[in-house]
């Protein structure tokens, strides 16, 4: 039995009567979409009959066994529906007498049309994805990143009489407020009040920030010997393009006052270090993976690779590469929806590549190759659903 984890559980309101879950199962329509939950392969399953007690038939492939003798089986209408029924009796391999628990439909409609894909016509290639986690929330920062912070400190050293590179707590307000912001604390003079005042919104009002405490601050500079005072945030870009102040980089000078192009010197050094970060961080893996089934808002793929399988559960998302036949790559970044084990353990992924977070030029390349393979599909449905009427 496979082993799955649900990472955005859908929103859904009960069918609350069984007279409207049976109905539902006498419905010609969602009878020919049903299938197994909990299965590694889409299993089919067909209700046989419904008795006069109200306990339904079903049968499905002869080597399925129910867990704990549960059986969760879906299909689609206008929306998702999945409904619970318990065992009570196995008639024979595959086949099975069953009471029905509950049932359940999905309070929003399936997003996109969603088929299955060859290794022939389409793989996912390219990977990058990082090794660690930045959490913004509690900042729980990688050794390895902290590794970093002090060997850029050390090779700066020399640019200013004072230098740190550390992570941006929110233990001082004024560090608080730099994370909270993103914007750069710039004192030219400590000696003189009027520099405490920001020159434009990308820098940071330490009125505001401090109030009244404000004059207390710029004496305790003054009594420390500090001249002039930078204090700019490392803005770490995630894969979706997030940005994370998660770190600074703070430089004193005792004697000399700290002019705007040093401003812009500590800001280039930052994105220096963003890069440094992100190259220690981040793993390229290009083997190629199977797409279990694609629509436009998303794909399911086989994970073999031992890397991938080690970093990809660990993260939220990733970028990849989609690769078509006879189409050139199109780079897409993808959000992780659920994942699972099957009992060789390979990897599935369902990945969710709506909304902003992946290039807009990429996903329209993307829709005009996928257009008329959902069209191609469409009538293929059609084809065989007039060809069961005609059986019928």
């Amino acid at each position: 039995m496979a082993e799955f984890k649900q990472r955005k559980e859908r929103n859904y309101e009960d069918i609350r009567t069984l007279d409207d879950i049976l109905n539902l199962l006498k419905d010609e329509q969602f009878k020919n979409r049903l299938s197994l939950k909990y299965t590694l392969d889409k299993t089919g399953v067909e209700v046989n009959e419904i008795l006069d007690d109200k306990s339904v038939m079903l049968v499905t492939d002869v080597g399925y066994e129910p867990v704990n003798d549960r059986i969760i089986i879906y299909g689609l209408l206008d929306r998702y529906v999945e409904i619970d029924l318990d065992v009570e009796e196995v008639l024979g391999p595959g086949y099975f007498k069953c009471r029905v628990v509950s049932a359940r439909k999905a309070k929003k409609g399936r997003r996109d049309l969603r088929f299955k894909v060859s290794p022939d016509k389409v793989v996912a290639t390219n990977f990058k994805l990082s090794k660690h986690t930045i959490e913004l929330s509690n900042f729980r920062i990688p050794t390895s990143i902290k590794v970093i912070l002090d060997q850029f400190e050390s090779q700066v050293s020399r640019k200013a009489d004072l230098v740190k590179v550390d992570i941006l707590e929110t233990k001082d307000p004024v560090f608080s407020a730099i994370r909270k912001t993103g914007n750069t604390l710039y004192i030219e003079d400590s000696g003189n009040p009027e520099s405490l005042m920001p020159m434009n919104e990308e820098f940071l009002d330490i009125k505001e920030v401090l109030g009244e405490e404000t004059e207390r601050y710029r004496k305790r500079m003054v009594e420390r010997g500090y001249k002039s005072i930078i204090i700019s945030p490392v803005l770490y870009i995630t894969e979706d393009e997030r940005s994370i102040p998660f770190a600074f980089i703070q430089m004193v000078s005792k004697s000399d006052i700290l002019t705007l192009d040093k401003v812009l010197e500590v800001k280039d050094l930052s994105f220096k270090l963003v890069d440094m970060i992100r190259d220690a961080n981040t793993m390229l893996v290009s083997t190629h993976q199977q797409i279990i089934d694609i629509s436009k808002g998303g794909v399911k793929i086989r994970i073999t690779d031992a890397n991938l399988k080690k970093y990809l559960v660990k993260t939220k998302g990733f970028v990849f590469d989609i690769v078509f036949k006879l189409q050139a790559p199109i780079t897409i970044y993808g959000e992780i929806k659920f994942t699972y084990y099957d009992d060789e353990g390979n990897l599935f992924a369902g990945v969710d590549f709506a909304g902003n977070s992946s290039r807009k030029d990429e996903m329209k390349r993307f829709y005009s190759v996928i257009q008329p393979m959902e069209v191609e599909y469409k009538s293929k449905l059609l084809r065989e659903m007039k060809q069961r009427r005609r059986q019928g």
